[in-house]
């Protein structure tokens, strides 16, 4: 689909482009076109009203000169003089009209010679009459000469003025051209711009459906992932509680074979050396000094030996119980530590399973206090619920920010992990200068 979305974008979007310098085009040239065909048609107008206008001054003057002629009144000659002096300034604007054209110059010409020559004739009558000549001014009256320069200013005024309407014709069929093709012009443009966005429409949907396709093939990897990553989270914490009920059973197991060998080991030396002590009494003073030092040492040896064997499996859970065991844990850390452990643990009935785990957790929690805390105070209590119980350490110590733990901080980790393959939910809250909390709730079906 993308080798096919790919020509029409090629195609799609020079056509439009195309489209729209086409209609620029035919905007430009019909607008051009038009303009001069109506300039063309303006021109035309202005032309034959000049000339209508001519041979309607000619026709004034003729009628003020023939009146001025019949009666001698004065007044006549006003708009005789009026329509004269108009004809000069008429002639002058045709002659700058026409002089863009040489055919139509040239019939102007010869209309200004007869509009010349009527004028001097009229001009010639008038005076004659203003001198009294009557013979002279009637003789001209009664000539065919003014009568003849009137039809050649007729004949010539309707050519140059049928030649206008036909520039007047030809600026409108030029109009109507320019019109008729910017219509043909946007239509074609019109059905390219659709054809474009038809194409443009084929290639938004190619897009979409290979989007579509993407987005559906990313969120089938996105969703093998998260099943690789749960499936491997969960054999992971698998092997973690695997691991720790392994390490548990070896603490056990080597909880046992310190107390029931090294033990026997170290009490049978020291009952030889009790022995031997006995028989010595009162001879071989060194001897017998020897003889205590090493009755010391069996001591502490056996001593050392016993922490380390309630360090790996505490007796006490199974001979006394949870709450008796964690009084006895927080006593000997208090002893070590220097730091003041307050207890609030209630009688609980939970498996051995549940009862080294919060007792783990315990036993760790009160292992980073000591380390990391620099606290003076620290509370512990175990608090039994219907079908839950709660494990709480506090401490007034310098707290930490929890943003700041990374992956590298194990004994949270682990004691997470533990309360969590319990089945239970470890919080942990702490406040940078004012102590820590961490809080376990767990089940008690374990």
């Amino acid at each position: 689909m993308k080798l096919f979305a790919v020509p029409k974008m090629a195609i799609s979007l020079p056509l439009a482009v195309l489209a729209a310098a086409i209609l620029i085009f035919i905007n430009e040239s019909t607008f051009q076109q038009s303009t001069a065909a109506a300039a063309n048609i303006e021109e035309a107008q202005q032309t034959r009203g000049a000339i209508s206008k001519l041979v309607q001054e000619m026709l004034d003057a003729e009628t003020g000169q023939r009146g001025y002629l019949l009666t001698g009144d004065p007044r006549y000659l006003e708009p005789y003089k009026i329509a004269t002096s108009d004809i000069s300034q008429n002639l002058n604007v045709l002659s700058r009209l026409f002089t863009p054209y040489k055919d139509q110059l040239a019939e102007f010409g010869v209309l200004s010679q007869h509009v010349a020559r009527k004028l001097a004739e009229m001009d010639l009558s008038v005076r004659m009459r203003k001198q009294g000549n009557e013979d002279a001014w009637k003789f001209v009256l009664t000539t065919d000469v003014g009568k003849e320069q009137m039809d050649a200013i007729r004949e010539y005024s309707t050519k140059l003025a049928a030649s206008s309407i036909s520039k007047m014709e030809l600026g409108q069929v030029q109009i109507k051209k320019t019109l008729q093709l910017s219509r043909i012009g946007i239509a074609v443009v019109a059905l390219a711009g659709l054809l474009a966005f038809y194409m443009y429409l084929l290639q938004a949907e190619a897009l979409l459906a290979s989007g579509q396709r993407e987005q559906e093939t990313l969120q089938r990897e996105r969703d093998l992932l998260e099943s690789q990553v749960r499936e491997r989270t969960a054999a992971l914490a698998k092997l973690a509680t695997h691991l720790q009920n392994v390490r548990e059973d070896e603490r056990g197991h080597l909880a046992r074979e310190l107390h029931d060998e090294l033990g026997a080991l170290l009490t049978a030396a020291k009952l030889d050396v009790a022995r031997l002590k006995s028989r010595l009494t009162g001879s071989l003073p060194e001897a017998i000094e020897r003889l205590e030092h090493l009755t010391k040492t069996l001591n502490s040896g056996i001593a050392l030996a016993r922490r380390i064997v309630e360090d790996l499996r505490p007796s006490s859970l199974s001979h006394l119980g949870l709450s008796a065991s964690l009084e006895i844990l927080a006593r000997e850390f208090e002893e070590q530590s220097g730091l003041s452990i307050a207890t609030d643990l209630e009688p609980v009935e939970l498996g051995g399973a549940a009862q080294l785990t919060v007792y783990r957790l315990i036993q760790e929690s009160l292992t980073n206090i000591g380390k990391y805390a620099k606290a003076s105070q620290a509370e512990i209590s175990l608090h039994d619920f219907e079908g839950y119980i709660t494990v709480e350490v506090k401490d007034n110590g310098q707290g930490f920010n929890l943003n700041t733990v990374g992956p590298t901080s194990h004994g949270l980790a682990g004691m997470r992990h533990r309360v969590e393959a319990a089945g239970g939910n470890l919080t942990v809250t702490s406040v940078e200068g004012s102590g820590s909390q961490i809080l376990a709730v767990l089940p008690k079906t374990l």
